[in-house]
């Protein structure tokens, strides 16, 4: 590493000399190289926000001769996961001839289409629309980020003094428009107005959006822009108190950690419930130092009802947060008075959200989106946020700290000013915002779906879990093993991601426990709504053998544990208010009698028949009770473990090494069964084509007669 890296407090200087001596000589990849390390600091830029670009001389593909060839972050891209592929390579010359066709600020959109006539690589991703915003500019190598420390000067009422003072006029800006051709060419006219004056601008500081940096190489280009956003923060800091405490002071003090994430966990299944009126939202839960100290104080009334300002972030946040009025030490058990004294809230947010689109729309707008709040905010307690799926959900908790942080900032030196409503409408129902919504893939058949599936570290648990994750759910995996669920909790997070798995230590004995999964899952994901529960044990042996303690642990673990496990998921699914599945993994024994089988069959028994009472009384909750019986699933299952296949083959008279082809050859179909099998089951019960069915037992065995129901 450089010792440049000494000059940096506030963001972080990640150049490896000897990594971008390797890309040397190739323009390209040092952008995208440049653009990761952006990328990876947040107080940069988030998520999908920003973009960056290189211009190159390179072969005209048709004539042979050099031409300047600018590569840039294609449409919806992310600057710290891009790579070539997600670029857009354009003809410059194309590109700027566009200005002899551009009829004005009217006819902005009609210019993205004209961008694909300037396509260079065919292999290119859609250019953005800030795609005039670097072609204009004259510099090989440009950025544009979304610093927080930059926004909360762009977004001060003095933000164009500040700038000026600031940088000695070497930063240039350019008041709030919507991107597109018209501020391409402003970005121009700012530049060749500053040189007029004898002026070099290093910069660019676009009014309540960001920042514009450049350099002559890559790495010029990423220290020039180190060093801008450096110079914003530091200012800020000298400022963070001078005049007035931060927010005005703290009005209120925060719970203890602990209290905070007992709060959260028992009101964010009735939040979610709220928030999800319009289609089933997936819930995240932060009690950052930043955001307790935004909602903990005096300015939090002055401030939240204003919004965000960059467009980036009110994309992701809607316009302003609901603000939640109970005491950080409500009492937030009934569950009934709960859900009244929170509705009002829900309700005036959705009229003011309507109010909002109803003000401000066009003839051609879109229609009117979800009218439910997507950041919640609980004083004394912490944030939530809402949406789509555990990523969107994240990323709008991580776009609306920016926010803060923004706020924070304008109000240390000048006064921060949020963008008027209409210029935040236009933006947000945006036509070419509105075809980006509709070329998104269509939701999976359990996005937006919370399931907790016990015993999930291994075996059928594990194959319902990935089984579920694969077609859109979020998954709570558990198992009383710790070192078992790490492994499967690594498995995922590297097949799905992060955003898509939870873990937690389960015993479907220990009543306590369960309610610490639950809370797991509500604090990870906001609920839960899919309750499987799969953990079991086998003991096989005749009925002298059978013990007390044998017979305690099998209606301990497969009955008392099914009970437990459902009251608990049906109290989270009841403070939801939408409905849910419980499936219960039963087995073909629950129905067939054989020998050696006195304790489990019996186990099994009660557990279908539990299955059926809780079907009939949960019916008007919406709460569908299902039944999986399987038999005989060898593969990776615990079920074998404790001397069950010694029993069962004693029981048949056979060698344990027979069993699976013994088990196969029994069935009507002469096939083996495999967690997959039981895994597909339970997903024909949640998918969405079975809806409307409860109390319904599904065998999943190869087909045995005995077991048949009917």
């Amino acid at each position: 590493m450089s010792a440049t890296t000494m000059q940096f407090k506030h963001v972080s200087y990640l150049w490896d000399d000897a990594k971008a001596a390797e890309l040397a000589g190739d323009e390209v990849a040092l952008f995208i190289y440049r653009s990761n390390l952006l990328g990876a600091d947040l107080r940069l830029t988030n998520y999908g926000g920003g973009n960056t670009s290189v211009k190159i001389m390179d072969k005209d593909p048709l004539t042979g001769n050099d031409t300047e060839v600018m590569w840039i972050k294609g449409s919806g891209g992310d600057i710290g996961t891009l790579k070539k592929s997600g670029c857009a390579a354009l003809y410059m010359d194309r590109l700027r001839s566009l200005e002899n066709v551009y009829r004005g600020l009217e006819f902005e959109d009609e210019m993205v289409e004209l961008f694909n006539h300037c396509i260079f690589d065919l292999a290119s991703k859609a250019p953005s629309i800030d795609t005039p915003l670097h072609g204009f500019l004259p510099f090989a190598h440009i950025d544009h980020l979304h610093p927080d420390a930059a926004i909360a000067i762009a977004a001060a009422k003095d933000g164009k003094k500040i700038t000026d003072e600031l940088f000695n006029g070497e930063v240039g800006w350019v008041e709030w428009q919507r991107p597109g051709f018209d501020l391409g060419l402003k970005l121009r006219a700012c530049l060749e107005e500053a040189a007029a004056k004898g002026i070099t601008l290093r910069g660019i500081m676009l009014g309540s959006h960001g920042l514009f940096t450049w350099g002559d190489t890559s790495y010029d280009s990423y220290i020039n822009t180190l060093e801008v956003i450096e110079k914003c923060a530091d200012y800020l800091e000298a400022n963070y108190g001078k005049t007035r405490p931060v927010f005005g002071g703290a009005k209120i003090e925060s719970l203890p950690a602990e209290d905070r994430q007992k709060q959260a966990a028992k009101l964010a299944p009735v939040l979610r419930g709220f928030c999800s009126s319009y289609r089933t939202m997936v819930g995240h839960f932060t009690d950052d130092e930043r955001v307790l100290e935004f909602i903990n104080s005096n300015d939090l009334d002055k401030l939240a009802p204003l919004g965000t300002s960059c467009p980036d972030h009110f994309l992701r946040t809607k316009i302003s947060p609901l603000v939640l009025t109970l005491a950080p030490d409500e009492d937030l058990s009934d569950v009934a008075a709960l859900k009244e004294k929170l509705l009002p809230g829900f309700v005036a947010y959705r009229e003011l959200y309507t109010d909002y689109y109803e003000t401000c729309k066009h003839s051609n707008s879109p229609a009117m989106r979800d009218p439910n709040p997507v950041v919640i905010l609980y004083p004394g307690v912490g944030m939530f946020t809402f949406s789509k799926d555990k990523t969107t959900a994240r990323l709008a908790s991580e776009y609306y700290i920016n926010a803060v942080n923004v706020m924070k900032g304008a109000e240390a030196v000048s006064e921060y000013t949020s963008l008027p409503r209409q210029e935040a409408f236009n933006i947000e129902y945006w036509l070419l915002e509105e075809a980006k919504l509709q070329r998104m893939p269509k939701p999976k058949a359990l996005s937006g779906r919370v399931a907790l599936i016990t015993g999930s570290a291994g075996g059928i648990g594990k194959a319902i879990a990935r089984r579920f994750a694969e077609e859109g759910a979020v998954v709570v995996l558990n198992d009383i093993n710790e070192e078992r669920l790490a492994g499967a909790k690594e498995e995922f997070v590297k097949k799905f991601g992060k955003d898509a798995v939870a873990t937690t230590l389960l015993n479907v004995t220990d009543a306590q426990s369960i309610l610490s999964a639950m809370d797991a899952a509500a604090l990870a994901f906001g609920g839960v709504d899919i309750i499987v529960n799969n953990a079991g044990i086998s003991i096989s042996k005749p009925i002298e053998a059978h013990t007390i303690e044998d017979w305690d642990k099998l209606y301990d673990i497969l009955v008392k544990g099914q009970f437990l496990v459902t009251q608990a998921g049906v109290a989270v699914m009841r403070k939801q208010g939408f409905g849910g599945d419980v499936i219960n993994i039963v087995s073909k024994n629950a129905l067939v009698s054989g020998p050696n089988n006195a304790g489990y069959g019996s186990a099994k028994a009660a557990q279908l028949h539990l299955s059926r009472l809780n079907a009939a009384e949960l019916g008007g909750d919406k709460i569908r009770v299902n039944t999986v019986n399987p038999d005989a699933v060898i593969a990776d299952s615990n079920i074998w473990a404790g001397g069950w296949a010694e029993g069962r083959a004693k029981a048949y008279g056979i060698t344990v090494e027979e069993l699976p082809a013994y088990y196969a050859k029994r069935t009507l179909l002469n096939e083996a069964i495999l967690p997959d099998d039981i895994a597909n089951a339970c997903f024909a019960f949640v998918g969405g084509l079975l809806g409307k069915s409860t109390g319904n037992v599904l065998n999943v065995d190869g087909g045995v007669a005995m077991a048949f129901v009917r």
